[in-house]
C-alpha cells in the first residue's frame, strides 16, 4: 500500500481547512483516490502500511452496551472516513425499525489501534464508530451520541466531565456438561498459588496498553475468581471507549489462556459480585481547575461537589436502572456484600451509596465523587450521561445534601430499619421492575437518554422482566440462587 498526499490550507474565521489527495495501492495497482478534508487519513493510511493491517474492524455497542463490528478490507479506509460504512439498523439491539433500517457507521479516527491478538500476517486495526441516519444526521438512538450530548451540556454549564471506572470481573472455566466455576480460590490481593489470574491479568494489561489505556493497578478482587484492572481517567467520552476496549480485551486473552472472563455481575450466589465504581469530577472548561476542590470547606469538597453529589443521590433510584441494568444485577445490590444499597453519602466510607474518597483531602486533582452501585453490565455511554446528567441538576438546582445522610464513622449495613428511618435514609430499588418504575416517574433522566431511547429502553427491559418471571415461574427461591436463565442471558453477552 502506498500513500500520495496533497494539502491546500484554507483559512476562513481562523480555522485552517486541509485538503487531502490519498491514492492506496493493492498488489502493485491503484485502486482508488479519495479527496477528504480529513487529513487523518493520510496518517492512518500510512499506519496501515506501516503494520501490514490487512482488515479495518468498525466497532459500535447497542443499546445494552454489547460490542459490535463489521469488519472492511483496509483498501476502504478512506471511503469509510469519508462516507461511513452502511449496515441494517433493524438487526441492532435498540436501533431503527425494519422499515427505516438504513444506518452509517462513522469511524472516529482518534480510536484508531492495532488490535494486539491478531497474527501478524492478519493485522486487523479497528475504530470506534458514531452511528449516523442518511444524509449524516446524528442518530438519536446512539448510545455514543447520547453521552456527548450530555457532555456538550456541562461543556454550556463551563465544565469538563472527567471519569474513572472500577471494572471488576469474573475469570471462569467451563467443563465439558456446561458447568461453570471460578478459575481460583483466591481472596483479595491474594497472590499465586490462590491467585491464579495474575497470567490473565499480565496479558489483558499488555493489550490495554496497546491500545492506549494507562494502567494504574491490578490485583485479585475479594471473590474467589474475580480479579480487577483499573486504568487512567479520562474525559468522559474518552473513558468510555476504553471501558468498551478494557472488556474486549480481557475477553480476548482469557480465551487465549482457556477460560471465560464474565462482566456478570453477579455468578455466583453467597459471594461479592463485580461492581463498575465510577470515580466523577468536574474540571472548569475555563481555568482548568477542579470544580469540586475548596482548599477551605470540609475535607476540600466545594459546593459544587456537593451539589452534584445531592443530584446523584435525587435521582439514584431512577440512575439503577441504567447503571445496574439486569435481572441479576439485584442479586448483588443487596446488604453483606459489600454492594450500596442505602441512599447515602460520606467521606472515605464504602458501605454509603457515594463515597469521596479521602486518600488526599488536600490535592486539588484527586477531590471526586464515587458513585458504587454501577455495574459491569452497563452501558458505560448511557451510564456517563444519566450521571452526569443527574449531577447537573444538582449544580443547576442547588440540590442540598441533607446532614443525615452524611454518614462518616458509620457502616450503614449495621443501621436497623429504624436508624435508617430516623436519619432519612433511603433504600435503592431492590429489582429491576422497581428501577424501571423509577425511571419512567424521572424526566431529567428522561431527558438525558432522549425519548426515542427512553421508551426502547423501558420496553427492551420489561420484555426481559417478563421472560425472566416466565423462567423462575412456580419457583420461590429464585430470587436466593443464580439461576440457569441469568447464566445463559449474561456470562458471555454482558
Amino acid at each position: 500500500m502506498s500513500v500520495k498526499k496533497t494539502v491546500h490550507c484554507i483559512i476562513s474565521d481562523k480555522t485552517i481547512v486541509q485538503k487531502t489527495e490519498i491514492t492506496i495501492k493493492k498488489r502493485g495497482k491503484k485502486m482508488k483516490t479519495i479527496e477528504t478534508n480529513t487529513e487523518k487519513i493520510a496518517e492512518l493510511a500510512a499506519l496501515a502500511e506501516k503494520h501490514n493491517v490487512k482488515f479495518l474492524r468498525l466497532q459500535f455497542v447497542d443499546i445494552f452496551g454489547t460490542l459490535k463490528n463489521v469488519a472492511i478490507p483496509i483498501t476502504h479506509v478512506g471511503d469509510s472516513l469519508t462516507n461511513g460504512t452502511g449496515f441494517d439498523g433493524s438487526s441492532i439491539k435498540g436501533f431503527t425499525p425494519i422499515y427505516d433500517s438504513d444506518m452509517i457507521a462513522m469511524p472516529d479516527p482518534n480510536t484508531w489501534a492495532i488490535l494486539p491478538w491478531r497474527p501478524k500476517e492478519l493485522t486487523t486495526a479497528r475504530m470506534i464508530c458514531d452511528i449516523m441516519r442518511p444524509g449524516g444526521r446524528p442518530f438519536e438512538g446512539d448510545p455514543r451520541y447520547i453521552l456527548k450530548r450530555a457532555i456538550k451540556k456541562a461543556t454550556d454549564m463551563g465544565y469538563n466531565f472527567l471519569t474513572g471506572p472500577e471494572l471488576e470481573f469474573f475469570l471462569v472455566r467451563m467443563d465439558n456438561g456446561g458447568c461453570m466455576s471460578p478459575m481460583d480460590s483466591g481472596g483479595y490481593f491474594d497472590m499465586m498459588p490462590m491467585d491464579m489470574g495474575t497470567d490473565v491479568r499480565r496479558a489483558a494489561i499488555l493489550a490495554m496498553e496497546d491500545f492506549g489505556l494507562e494502567i494504574e493497578m491490578s490485583h485479585h478482587e475479594v471473590a474467589p475468581g474475580q480479579h480487577e484492572i483499573d486504568f487512567r481517567y479520562a474525559e468522559a467520552l474518552e473513558a468510555a471507549d476504553k471501558s468498551i476496549t478494557y472488556k474486549q480485551a480481557t475477553k480476548a486473552m482469557a480465551v487465549q489462556l482457556g477460560m471465560y472472563a464474565t462482566f456478570m455481575p453477579k455468578p455466583y450466589y453467597g459471594e461479592n459480585g463485580s461492581g463498575m465504581h465510577v470515580h466523577q469530577s468536574l474540571f472548569a472548561v475555563d481555568t482548568g481547575k477542579n470544580a469540586f476542590y475548596d482548599a477551605s470547606a470540609d475535607s476540600s469538597l466545594s459546593d459544587v461537589g456537593k451539589w452534584y453529589i445531592g443530584g446523584l443521590l435525587k435521582h439514584a433510584k431512577a440512575l439503577t436502572a441504567v447503571v445496574a441494568p439486569t435481572i441479576n444485577s439485584y442479586k448483588r445490590l443487596v446488604p453483606g456484600y459489600e454492594a450500596p444499597v442505602y441512599i447515602s453519602w460520606a467521606f472515605a466510607n464504602r458501605s454509603a451509596l457515594v463515597r469521596v474518597p479521602n486518600y488526599h483531602p488536600n490535592l486539588e486533582k484527586a477531590i471526586r465523587a464515587e458513585f458504587r452501585c454501577p455495574d459491569v453490565s452497563c452501558n458505560p455511554y448511557l451510564a456517563y450521561a444519566v450521571m452526569l446528567s443527574a449531577g447537573l441538576d444538582g449544580i443547576k438546582n442547588q440540590i442540598e445534601m441533607p446532614e443525615t445522610l452524611n454518614c462518616t464513622g458509620l457502616n450503614v449495613y449495621d443501621l436497623t430499619e429504624q436508624d435508617l428511618a430516623d436519619r432519612g435514609i433511603k433504600t435503592l430499588p431492590g429489582s429491576l421492575t422497581e428501577a424501571l418504575n423509577e425511571l419512567e416517574k424521572d424526566t431529567v433522566i428522561k431527558e438525558a437518554l432522549g425519548e426515542y431511547t427512553f421508551n426502547l429502553y423501558l420496553k427492551l427491559k420489561r420484555a426481559e422482566v417478563a421472560e425472566y418471571e416466565e423462567f423462575v415461574k412456580g419457583d420461590p427461591d429464585h430470587k436466593q440462587k443464580i439461576t440457569q436463565w441469568e447464566i445463559d442471558k449474561y456470562l458471555i453477552r454482558v
